[in-house]
């Protein structure tokens, strides 16, 4: 079946606003300006001020999920489901959980690749899994399984490639690189909780992702925004690149964004880019699949990747090409991505409908549990 106009663009906006997130927050991290004080001339490096412009991002969803909402009821025919009433504190601990990621995130991309960046948080699929079998009681399909064991393989050889391209990068040193990966992945283990917990309250309260997605980012960016004022004063040594060497400098931010203003240009981009790409995904999902959107993420780590290596911010690895591959096939596996192949296999048909009605069952269940009472009961210890 063919795509509309409509579906095209909202396709091509997720896979460009996603891919402008990354690269514009990489293209932040290479500029160098003149601080405070009479500073010379350093690296923008302030990962928390630009998380704050992040979930200023996600709290304008709030505002677009309004917005839309009011067109609604305008119709003749309203259809749009605004979810059951709630305590908007439900969200505050996985926005704390995104708030610590993120910052994580942003930390350990000034030290590595944006590439590899987008290729290890692929690994955030291994610790979502093994979370919901703990605390959702969900029960893995074998092939989710194997796409997590694949996924692991290709975060080893992501790794690799790091380490050995980390001997002839000039910009970056190879303990910095590889603790930027480790970053990555430690940050991925976090919102892996903050998926399980984002899933049972969404599940439980049936909210809309935009009203989710804004309310954490409200609570987010008022969190964070306030932990600038102690982190001014919270001396890190040589952990930190601002020359006070704090744990952020908001005000050396602001004195280098005024020497420099296509810094700030650059943070535009980081925040307006994550709102659209947190709106064109969810209408991804809605208007044409979870599938599509799982396959158009994937993309945008090539585009990420190609972009990085046409700007000369990376060297190109060929075992990068063999971690994505091996990465790529780890999601398709664990997403169900490869039941249509299946499906036209006519000794594999059979093996695909069975997974499906799996899936369906173990859905259904967990979703009766969820909306129960509210609570996830613990595994019998017996």
């Amino acid at each position: 079946m063919a795509w509309t106009k409509y579906q095209l663009f909202l396709a091509g906006l997720m896979l460009t606003t996603g891919s402008i997130n990354t690269l514009s927050a990489k293209w932040a991290d290479t500029f160098s300006a003149p601080g405070c004080h009479g500073d010379p001339n350093h690296t923008f490096s302030h990962p928390f001020v630009q998380a704050v412009g992040m979930f200023l991002g996600e709290f304008s969803c709030l505002a677009v999920f309004y917005i839309l909402l009011c067109h609604d009821r305008r119709s003749p025919e309203p259809q749009m489901n605004p979810g059951q009433s709630f305590n908007p504190f439900l969200f505050f601990p996985p926005a704390m959980c995104d708030m610590l990621a993120t910052s994580t995130m942003y930390v350990a991309l000034s030290m590595t690749s944006a590439s590899s960046f987008q290729m290890l948080r692929g690994a955030v699929i291994i610790f979502t899994g093994l979370l919901s079998v703990a605390f959702l009681r969900r029960r893995l399909l074998t092939s989710q399984w194997v796409g997590i064991l694949t996924t692991i393989l290709g975060l080893v050889i992501v790794g690799l490639a790091d380490f050995l391209s980390g001997h002839q990068d000039d910009s970056h040193k190879l303990s910095d690189v590889l603790t930027g990966d480790l970053l990555i992945i430690l940050a991925q283990v976090i919102v892996s909780v903050q998926m399980v917990l984002e899933e049972k309250f969404v599940y439980k309260h049936d909210v809309h992702p935009l009203r989710a997605v804004g309310i954490e980012g409200f609570f987010g960016f008022f969190v964070l925004t306030l932990l600038l004022i102690p982190m001014y004063f919270i001396h890190v040594g040589e952990f930190s690149d601002n020359p006070r060497q704090v744990l952020e400098d908001a005000l050396d931010a602001f004195c280098q964004i005024g020497h420099r203003p296509l810094i700030l240009l650059a943070l535009l981009g980081n925040t307006v880019s994550i709102a659209f790409f947190n709106f064109a995904g969810i209408s991804v999902t809605k208007e044409i699949s979870a599938t599509t959107r799982m396959v158009l993420d994937s993309l945008r780590t090539l585009v990420i990747w190609a972009m990085s290596l046409a700007l000369g911010w990376e060297k190109f690895h060929g075992l990068q090409v063999l971690g994505f591959l091996v990465l790529l096939t780890g999601t398709a596996l664990y997403n169900g991505l490869h039941r249509p192949l299946l499906a036209r296999i006519p000794c594999c048909a059979g093996l695909a409908g069975r997974e499906e009605e799996e899936e369906e069952q173990s859905s259904a269940g967990e979703r009766e549990r969820l909306l129960g009472d509210g609570s996830v009961q613990a595994p019998d210890q017996s």
